[in-house]
């Protein structure tokens, strides 16, 4: 693939796709061919403790380039795009090629369209819109927001309804608004090569199969043990995929094949969503049809 994409100049490299789409390989083959750190651009490949079930890069292979914000968050943190923002500024700034890898299309969207500086939200507030999504109340959030905003983001995501409504209710101004108003980019993507994986759906879901069940043979059932009481907490790395099917496995509520199946489903989910989120926010980034 690396023959055809003609990026042999310095120019940092990015590199965003659906899950299981071989983003990590590409960038791999990238950083040992033509030199460069590998970033990563996944928000919950940053919690520590997450390794198998969300694809991190194996020992083996950070051994054989750089790799950069892996497991580098507590399990128990909060992490945002703003967050991400601050720790791969300094990666940009001088040595090696930034190769920013990953499948969170909104941490691509702030590097290289800029991020507004939105104020945190009031525990309080949180707290409310909380109990809001885990209600039911989802449309009741969804009417109380702005026209524009409700044009602008994913209706269908409950997160990202939630931090909408959150916005505006601390503020008093629809995130819209407060995006229109956005700074400069750190990377305008007119100053990197952009490359987008295309995916084709029964491939990817017959990779998605594949890979769950490499994943429960590399020990993904003791990870979720170990991490039981952060997903008990309802902590924000507790939205890693296939966390609370084989969760419910191991509180005896479902079989390990039931569990399997439906985290498989969960994924297939997301990669659909990703995969209609890139085609809406992505347009001029260079397509790689797969396979």
């Amino acid at each position: 693939m690396l023959e055809h994409l003609n990026i042999s100049t310095g120019a940092p490299v990015l590199i965003a796709g659906p899950t299981a789409s071989g983003k990590s390989a590409l960038a791999l083959e990238i950083a040992q061919r033509l030199g460069g750190v590998i970033i990563n651009a996944d928000s919950m490949q940053v919690y520590e403790g997450w390794r198998v079930l969300t694809a991190r890069p194996s020992p083996e292979d950070e051994a054989r380039a750089p790799h950069m914000l892996y497991g580098h968050v507590a399990q128990e943190a909060a992490y945002s795009v703003g967050h991400w923002l601050r720790d791969v500024a300094p990666l940009l700034e001088g040595g090696a090629r930034p190769i920013i890898v990953g499948g969170t299309g909104l941490y691509f969207s702030a590097l290289t369209e800029g991020l507004a500086e939105i104020p945190p939200t009031p525990a309080a507030i949180r707290a409310e819109a909380d109990s809001l999504r885990t209600s039911g109340a989802l449309q009741r959030m969804i009417d109380a927001l702005d026209e524009a905003t409700r044009a602008r983001i994913d209706l269908r995501n409950p997160m990202r309804v939630q931090r909408a409504w959150e916005v505006q209710r601390t503020t008093g101004r629809g995130l819209a608004d407060w995006q229109d108003a956005t700074p400069p980019p750190l990377l305008p993507r007119a100053d990197a090569h952009a490359l987008l994986l295309d995916a084709d759906p029964a491939w990817l879901n017959a990779r998605i199969a594949g890979r769950l069940g490499a994943m429960l043979e590399a020990g993904a059932l003791g990870e979720v043990r170990a991490n039981m009481a952060h997903l008990a907490a309802a902590r924000p790395s507790a939205r890693a995929i296939g966390a609370p099917e084989l969760a419910a496995h191991l509180r005896g509520e479902i079989s390990l094949t039931a569990a399997q199946e439906a985290a498989t489903i969960a994924t297939r989910q997301f990669a659909k969503r990703q995969r209609t989120w890139f085609r809406a926010r992505m347009s001029g980034w260079q397509r790689i049809a797969l396979p």
